[in-house]
């Protein structure tokens, strides 16, 4: 199963296009379309008094389609309309329409349901007058409402509200392959549950996808009869200082936990007896200087540093002395704060096979203004992955993924159960004994991020970091199984 694209609006226009220009007719989409938004409803809710709110472009004519069918299944249905409809598809469905049609707000009676059909993903200007005041009252209701496509007011490739009001849903069918609004925020909580519905456009490719074992299972690393620990990659963790040795056992645990056959955390000497006495079957071994650094990590597949490190002049020359010995980087933390004034000396020495997993405000130091300055994260990770030249995992409810050729993913399964201290630091062991498999950086990437979000789901309320290692070998059995 190849990954699922995520469309921009003009590639999504585009692909509508190919599949008119091939044959099938915009009323044959729209009917398909409205249908596939009855169906979800008709899934999910008994039936009820529904407003269909219908704007007069495409989106108001699937509106006028799902009203229909809701009524012929026995549903109490009216449409509230914004405007007369303007295209010729949405006029060929609302003439098949044989209800009730009012003007927006003017119903004389409430609704247990609302849908709204007034603008899809390709609205370009805030929502005015009555149809914003619907957009205020539905935060309120939003278990209640069905947004068709995207919640109207926000657009489709930013996620972003495009004025002071937009609507909110509990549910959104949109049609062939999600929008940049349903998995960046705020539009992806403003979409709530998000239906993919088949309307039968062709198979389209993307850059961006969403990020899922359909990306990257079929060449996750799994061990064979004739593997060993040292076929299994080689994976080392720099230690801070003796009051800060937690953040990297928490990542030598999880690139063991993940498969990495060798872990071994390199330790300043003050810091050995503390770290000595909580391990196990991670290794320990000392180093002082930074040219003793690079000897201790000559032959390692995959190396972390940063978390707890230091911001200091010893964490910078670390990462230099790693980033001469080939190994595949993780930088996180403090290894990307130490750079804030040079960016450039850290992307002297990286390469594709590195990755550095900054939060917006690491992002911030690494890459000033970027973020800011581009229309949305997606957009901002790709834009540092290419002037790094190496593989970003920019955090966040909407972990976006980029590589310096362009790819980029976004990640669905992220739970809130990560906002705890140290859960970065799991994270990036994640993504390092991934590499030290010989899994491609990218994907490595990706497949530890959805990796650590279902580990935390698995365990719910009261996570904390240390509880992630123990919880992936149950998220890897499925994924084992799966295959």
């Amino acid at each position: 199963m190849s990954a699922r694209p995520i469309l921009t609006v003009a590639e999504m226009t585009g692909a509508d296009r190919a599949t008119m220009d091939a044959g099938t007719s915009g009323t044959v989409l729209m009917e398909r379309a409205g249908t596939a938004v009855a169906d979800a409803i008709c899934a999910r809710f008994q039936p009820r008094p529904t407003r269909v709110l219908c704007g007069p472009g495409n989106n108001g004519g699937d509106g006028y389609v799902a009203a229909r069918l809701l009524k012929s299944r026995g549903w109490d249905v009216w449409i509230e309309q914004l405007a007369e409809p303007a295209t010729q598809d949405a006029r060929w469905a609302a003439d098949r329409w044989d209800g009730v049609v009012r003007p927006l707000g003017a119903a004389d009676r409430g609704a247990g349901l609302v849908v709204d059909a007034l603008f899809g993903a390709g609205l370009s200007r805030p929502l005015e007058g009555e149809a914003a005041r619907q957009a205020k009252a539905s935060e309120a209701e939003a278990a209640n409402v069905v947004a068709v496509d995207l919640p109207s007011g926000i657009s489709g490739d930013t996620g972003r509200p495009l004025g002071e009001a937009a609507f909110c849903a509990g549910l959104t069918v949109t049609f062939h392959a999600r929008k940049p609004a349903h998995v960046l925020e705020p539009g992806r909580s403003r979409s709530g549950e998000v239906v993919v519905a088949d309307i039968g456009l062709g198979q389209t490719r993307s850059q961006l996808v969403e990020n899922g074992p359909e990306l990257w299972l079929a060449r996750f690393p799994w061990p064979t009869a004739s593997s060993h620990k040292h076929a299994r990659g080689r994976m080392v963790v720099v230690s801070g200082e003796a009051w800060s040795t937690g953040a990297a056992r928490l990542s030598a645990r999880a690139g063991l936990r993940i498969g990495a056959g060798l872990v071994t955390i390199l330790s300043p000497p003050d810091a050995l007896s503390v770290n000595a006495a909580h391990l196990e079957a991670v290794m320990l071994r000392p180093f002082e200087t930074d040219l003793e650094l690079e000897q201790a990590a000559a032959e390692v597949d995959a190396a972390v540093i940063g978390p707890a490190a230091g911001v200091t002049e010893t964490t910078l020359l670390n990462v230099m002395a790693l980033a001469r010995t080939g190994a595949a980087l993780v930088l996180d933390a403090d290894a990307i704060t130490v750079f804030r004034d040079d960016p450039e000396e850290l992307f002297s020495v990286l390469d594709r096979d590195d990755v550095l997993t900054p939060h917006p405000g690491e992002f911030e130091r690494l890459f000033p203004g970027l973020l800011a300055a581009a229309p949305e994260r997606i957009t901002a990770a790709r834009r540092a992955a290419a002037q790094a030249r190496a593989v970003i995992l920019l955090k966040g409810a909407d972990t976006v993924i980029a590589s310096p050729d362009g790819r980029a993913a976004v990640n669905l399964n992220g739970s809130p159960w990560l906002a705890t201290a140290g859960s970065g630091d799991v994270l990036a062991g994640f993504i390092a004994g991934l590499m030290a498999q010989g899994m491609e950086s990218f994907e490595a990437a990706c497949a530890a991020a959805w990796i650590h979000a279902e580990a935390a789901e698995l365990h719910g309320p009261g996570l904390i970091a240390e509880d992630l290692p123990g919880l992936t070998p149950a998220v890897l059995r499925r994924l084992h199984d799966d295959r």
